[in-house]
């Protein structure tokens, strides 16, 4: 009996989670997915073959780019080799596809024309640090990266202001240091975290205030995943 949402008959994509950094986390069903497709949309088509080679997965499966460059041109000739028949699976560099990754465009054209899509689910960085954090955890909005472009940065703080929910983002290393004093300045000095290097050997989070985090900073790698406590309940009443 199949337990997948769609059977084997009916054609869909599969969108399969690949790991963040431990490659332990490449899940069983994820490795079936690879195995058995006969066309592999990859964000880096050298990036997943080599992942399939140190996970021993083996497949024989056309591989294609799909990528934040081509990714307007590139999804209609999905939806094709998908409405043909073929097992077409997405995969990004890292985590999920769609998420800070491409992966809307061939999602929104499966809507569209009414094409199952099946998430093989695996490490996603957001909610990790989300629960590393230490912060509550009942609702969180997830904006993906913060703008590199001072102004941009600024309005990206300024529309969470008054929101009830922790504020998830992704930040570069490079620009930590001073996403931390726009946020500071926009949001008052709320607790919050920075979680680095998820699932990796020197994965670690800091926590502690806007204030006090980029004194905690040290030496920066990897990409780092900021959480902002909501404003509080209180401050929002007030308001009220």
């Amino acid at each position: 009996m199949d337990s997948s949402p769609a059977s084997a008959g009916t054609p869909k994509l599969q969108v399969v989670a690949t790991p963040i950094g431990n490659l332990a986390d490449l899940s069983p069903r994820a490795k079936e997915a690879l195995a058995s497709a006969d066309v592999l949309a990859c964000e880096d088509t050298r990036v997943t073959k080599k992942l399939m080679q140190l996970t021993g997965v083996e497949s024989s499966a056309r591989t294609l780019a799909y990528h934040e460059y081509n990714e307007l041109q590139a999804a209609p000739g999905l939806i094709k080799l998908i409405l043909e028949g073929k097992r077409v699976v997405l995969v990004s560099d890292a985590g999920l596809p769609g998420l800070s990754d491409p992966g809307y465009r061939v999602l929104h054209l499966c809507r569209e024309q009414g094409i199952p899509v099946e998430v093989i689910p695996g490490p996603h960085a957001a909610p990790m640090a989300l629960l590393m954090s230490g912060l509550p955890t009942s609702s969180y909005t997830f904006k993906g990266f913060v703008p590199k472009k001072p102004g941009a940065r600024k309005r990206f703080f300024e529309e969470e202001a008054g929101s009830a929910h922790a504020l998830v983002a992704y930040e570069s290393p490079l620009r930590l240091a001073e996403t931390l004093g726009v946020a500071l300045e926009v949001l008052g000095d709320r607790q919050a975290s920075i979680a680095f290097e998820l699932t990796k050997l020197h994965e670690r989070c800091l926590q502690g205030t806007l204030s006090s985090l980029p004194a905690q900073l040290g030496d920066l790698k990897g990409e780092a995943v900021l959480v902002i406590a909501a404003k509080p309940r209180k401050e929002r009443q007030e308001e009220d």
